[in-house]
C-alpha cells in the first residue's frame, strides 16, 4: 500500500471510531439516567452533536470512494471511444474524494476546550504613554463594533478612562456562542503608526496596547474556596459621582494561593462590584490551570501579552497607508478603516485557516 492510501486508509479507521461513538451516544442519550443528571446529559448532547459534521463528512467520502471505483472500472471496461468520457467521470470522482478528505482530516484536528465559551478581553496602554491609552480606546470601539456586528452581547466589567479620553485599562466580556472561536487571536500586543492628537510637527509616532483574552469560566470549573481569598473593600477614586466616591463600594479581591489580584469599582454597589470581580478571577484562574496543563505537554508557556513592548506585537495599524498587518500571517494587508470599524471577519478567517494549516501540517 503505498504512503496515500495507507493515510487515506488511518483517516478512514479513525473516524470509524468517532462514527461508532456517534451512535453509541445516540443510545445513551435516551437513557432516562442519564436525562436525570442534566450535567452529564448535557455534555453528552454537546459531544453527539461534536461529532455530526465528521459523521457526514465520512458517509459522503466512503461515497465518494465508491464512486472513484466504479469509474476507475468502467474505464478499464470502456471501448476506445468511450474512454475519455470515462476519464472525465474518474477524474471528477477523484477530486471529490481529495476535497472530503481533506475536509474529513481537518474536522478531526484537535478541538479548541474553550470553544463555546464566553470571552473577557482586558486592553491597557502599554508604551507610547497618552497616545498609547488613546490607541487602547480606539481597539475596544473596534472589539465593541465587531461584537455587534456578529450579533454578540458585551458588558462592560471595568473601564478607566485617561486625561484626554483614552483608556488605561478596560475589561469587558463578549457573549456569543462563537466569540471565543473567532476572538482568541485577539491576544498579544498592538501596533499603531500615526501622527498622536498630542505631536505639533506632524511627525508618526508609533505606540502599543496590550490586549488579553481569557476564556470565561463557570462557577464548577473552577472551585475556589473562600478562605483562599482576601477581600478588601475601599473608597472609589475614579468619576462616577457621588455616591461612587463616597462609599466603600470599590472590591478588591487577593487569591492567596496564586497571588492573583483583579479590583472593580466601577460599579455603585459593592456587592455588583464583587460579582463583576469573581467573574475575572475565575477567567484568570482557568487561564493559569490550562496554561500548566500546556506547559507539561510543550514545556514552553506561550505569554499572549509579555512586557506589552513594541517588539512583540502581533499586529500593526499603520494610519498613513489605511492598512492593518497582522504579523502572523504572510503577505496578509486589511483596509485600516474597514477593521477599526467593526469589519473583522476577513482577517479572523485566514488566522483561522492559518492555525488549522499548522494543526494539519503537526499532524503529518
Amino acid at each position: 500500500m503505498d504512503p496515500k492510501e495507507q493515510g487515506r486508509a488511518e483517516l478512514l479507521t479513525k473516524a470509524a471510531d468517532l462514527e461508532a461513538e456517534h451512535e453509541r451516544l445516540l443510545v445513551l442519550l435516551s437513557d432516562p439516567e442519564l436525562v436525570r443528571d442534566r450535567t452529564a446529559f448535557r455534555e453528552t448532547s454537546q459531544r453527539h452533536k461534536q461529532l455530526e459534521d465528521i459523521v457526514r463528512a465520512l458517509t459522503l467520502l466512503r461515497g465518494a470512494i465508491g464512486d472513484a471505483g466504479a469509474a476507475r472500472e468502467m474505464l478499464d471496461e470502456a471501448p476506445p471511444p468511450e474512454r475519455e468520457l470515462a476519464r472525465e467521470e474518474l477524474a471528477g470522482a477523484e477530486q471529490r474524494v481529495e476535497l472530503l478528505e481533506a475536509e474529513l482530516r481537518e474536522l478531526l484536528l484537535p478541538r479548541d476546550p474553550n470553544d463555546g465559551r464566553n470571552v473577557i478581553i482586558s486592553i491597557r496602554g502599554a508604551e507610547g504613554g497618552e497616545e498609547a491609552n488613546l490607541f487602547g480606546k480606539d481597539l475596544y470601539d473596534m472589539y465593541l463594533r465587531y461584537a455587534d456586528h456578529r450579533g454578540w452581547r458585551t458588558e462592560a466589567l471595568s473601564l478607566q478612562l485617561s486625561d484626554l479620553g483614552g483608556i488605561d485599562e478596560a475589561t469587558f466580556v463578549v457573549q456569543g456562542k462563537d466569540a471565543w472561536q473567532r476572538l482568541k487571536f485577539e491576544g498579544g500586543v498592538h501596533r499603531v503608526q500615526r501622527v498622536p492628537v498630542t505631536e505639533s510637527q506632524g511627525r508618526v509616532h508609533t505606540s502599543s496596547a496590550a490586549v488579553t483574552v481569557l476564556p470565561e469560566a463557570d462557577e464548577v470549573e473552577v472551585q475556589i474556596d473562600a478562605s483562599d481569598l482576601r477581600i478588601d473593600v475601599y473608597r472609589s477614586t475614579g468619576p462616577g459621582g457621588q455616591s461612587v466616591n463616597t462609599t466603600d463600594s470599590a472590591v478588591r479581591i487577593t487569591h492567596l494561593p496564586t497571588g492573583v489580584v483583579v479590583a472593580m469599582q466601577d460599579e455603585k454597589s459593592q456587592i455588583q462590584n464583587r460579582a463583576k470581580a469573581m467573574t475575572v478571577l475565575r477567567a484568570r484562574l482557568l487561564k493559569m490551570e490550562q496554561d500548566r496543563q500546556a506547559d507539561e505537554l510543550s514545556r514552553a508557556r506561550r505569554e499572549q501579552v509579555g512586557t506589552g513592548g513594541r517588539s512583540e506585537k502581533i499586529r500593526t495599524y499603520n494610519y498613513k497607508d489605511n492598512r492593518v498587518t497582522d504579523h502572523r500571517l504572510q503577505k496578509a494587508r486589511f483596509p485600516l478603516d474597514r477593521v477599526l470599524g467593526g469589519d473583522l471577519d476577513d482577517l479572523v478567517e485566514e488566522l483561522g485557516a492559518n492555525e488549522r494549516a499548522e494543526q494539519l501540517h503537526g499532524e503529518r
